[in-house]
């Protein structure tokens, strides 16, 4: 919502004189954020944990997956980049190649990238194709005795080039991930609150049919301020509740970061911030394809909202 927007400085001072707790104690800022929250996503989606980070957020998704499948196994896109934990470097192609390599428990399904990945636009069938490729990885992982826990995934990938998945790859994908046993995490860390302009979250340009199983939020959501949101279904928190180890995050959720969250939702609404994103995305992706008739060093220009990519070719 832009550097040092008045309205969220003034939440954060504002409760920053009043009251800043832990989360163990009770506050209705966080309350009040969570059902301001559960608005702008699927009904499913009504359990949130809040946290500092994107890191934070990917990590516990995995531990919720986990907990509630009782699988290990995690199923990523290359060139992915899922945060800095231990943990996420193991599911984050695009950081492992360059350290300790692929864990046994890691499998790489390819981008559905149609412009230079595997199957392109003039492939008969480019959706079932790719999520064929996930397929064919769930069956030989079972093969090997492997489970799925989660097919873990950026709902635009974005280290991996601003990549948009063509429409009703999610589903296909969800339907094989599902049927074995695993859960499906859309991480919208960098992509959510509106960025895409016509939707407010990415996974939904995949379609109305489509509601992931997990959400991760973190990088817009405070406008800067570290917070962090996983949200999921009561099933999926219930399992995960019910080890008695209870989740617990020391500033997670605390008053200051709730007043600013709803802050920035606040924004948002206001500023019609979604519609701008819509305009100024269209205005670029139309000056961008004009240079593209002029430039042939300009391969492919791809995007929604304010989510862009030009694709450089020799």
């Amino acid at each position: 919502v832009g550097h040092c927007h008045p309205d969220v400085v003034k939440a954060a001072h504002e409760q920053n004189q009043l009251l800043n707790t832990n989360s163990r104690y009770l506050h209705d800022n966080l309350v009040d954020y969570a059902e301001r929250l559960s608005k702008k996503l699927p009904e499913k989606l009504c359990i949130f944990y809040f946290l500092n980070s994107g890191s934070e957020a990917n990590d516990l998704a995995l531990r919720l997956a986990r907990q509630y499948t009782k699988h290990e196994d995690v199923i990523v896109l290359d060139h992915a980049y899922h945060g800095h934990l231990t943990s996420l470097i193991d599911i984050s192609p695009y950081k492992f190649r360059n350290l300790e390599g692929q864990k046994e428990w890691v499998h790489v399904a390819p981008v559905p990238d149609t412009y230079r990945g595997l199957y392109r636009e003039n492939h008969e069938d480019p959706v079932t194709a790719y999520a064929d490729e996930v397929k064919y990885i769930i069956e030989h992982a079972q093969k090997r005795g492997r489970k799925i826990a989660a097919f873990f995934v950026e709902s635009l990938p974005s280290v991996g080039g601003q990549i948009i998945p063509p429409a009703g790859y999610f589903q296909k994908v969800a339907e094989h991930v599902h049927k074995a046993g695993g859960v499906f995490i859309a991480d919208e860390i960098q992509v959510g609150f509106g960025r895409v302009g016509k939707h407010f979250w990415a996974f939904q340009l995949q379609g109305e049919d489509f509601i992931p199983d997990i959400v991760t939020m973190g990088k817009p959501i405070g406008n800067g301020h570290p917070l962090a949101c996983v949200a999921t279904t009561k099933e999926i928190a219930e399992a995960f509740a019910a080890t008695g180890v209870e989740y617990f995050n020391t500033f997670g959720g605390n008053p200051v970061s709730c007043a600013i969250g709803l802050a920035v939702l606040d924004v948002i609404e206001k500023e019609h911030l979604q519609a701008h994103a819509t305009e100024v995305g269209n205005f670029l992706m139309k000056t961008l394809k004009e240079q593209q008739i002029k430039h042939p060093i300009i391969g492919d220009v791809r995007g929604c909202g304010l989510f862009i990519g030009v694709d450089l070719i020799k």
